[in-house]
């Protein structure tokens, strides 16, 4: 979708050895590389951060690296994250507004950050609410913002039940607000049902959230 990567192999390969040394000079030089090569936000995010995360992901899930050594890459991927913003107010906005939540009791916010920018990048007005948001937190942002859409970003299945809660709160005051759920836990197939509630949309892949903005927000 869009224009070819301009995320090599090669690049992948170094921006992930350097993340996961620590080596956050490397790491900037590299995404400001591809940021000065006029890369899109959608691009750099799912073939770079979003592949190098998963990529951290499974080594610390078998044992390959610390928890600390997760943490610290993560942590230098979300600081670099700032070098793009620049580029997510260049285009005409499109007067959209979306709300974009971690699940209660999660602390993992990347995925969601990631999402929130890639609408902002396509002209919505991102409002990003971060990790471990309160239900009570999430509704006062949707009574003040009065978005056409809430998004749940889920990184582990045991969020799936605190979404579908805190759906069901959200939903006796906005009964007809659309809702997107994705994340590694929908990605993994823990989000069936999520999928069983009425006007929620999964999107298993940052290519699928591109083709739902393509679609969704006029040219």
């Amino acid at each position: 979708m869009g224009k070819p990567s301009i995320v090599s192999e090669e690049t992948f390969a170094d921006y992930l050895d350097a993340v996961l040394t620590g080596d956050l000079p490397r790491c900037r030089r590299i995404v400001q590389s591809l940021i000065d090569a006029d890369v899109e936000v959608a691009d750099l995010y799912k073939n770079l951060f979003h592949r190098a995360q998963y990529a951290i992901g499974e080594l610390w899930e078998k044992n390959r690296i610390s928890v600390a050594k997760e943490h610290l890459a993560t942590s230098i991927t979300e600081s670099l994250m700032t070098l793009v913003y620049p580029k997510l107010f260049r285009g005409e906005r499109s007067g959209r507004k979306v709300v974009v939540s971690s699940a209660p009791n999660e602390y993992h916010q990347i995925g969601g950050k990631m999402v929130a920018d890639i609408f902002e990048a396509h002209g919505w007005d991102s409002h990003f609410l971060g990790a471990n948001t309160p239900v009570e937190r999430l509704l006062d942002e949707l009574r003040r913002r009065q978005p056409d859409l809430l998004v749940f970003s889920v990184a582990l299945p045991t969020g799936v039940p605190r979404v579908l809660g805190a759906l069901h709160t959200v939903r006796t005051e906005f009964p007809a607000l659309p809702v997107l759920a994705g994340g590694k836990a929908i990605a993994d197939g823990a989000g069936e049902e999520l999928a069983a509630e009425p006007g929620v949309t999964l999107m298993t892949t940052l290519d699928e959230l591109e083709a739902f903005l393509t679609e969704a927000t006029p040219a």
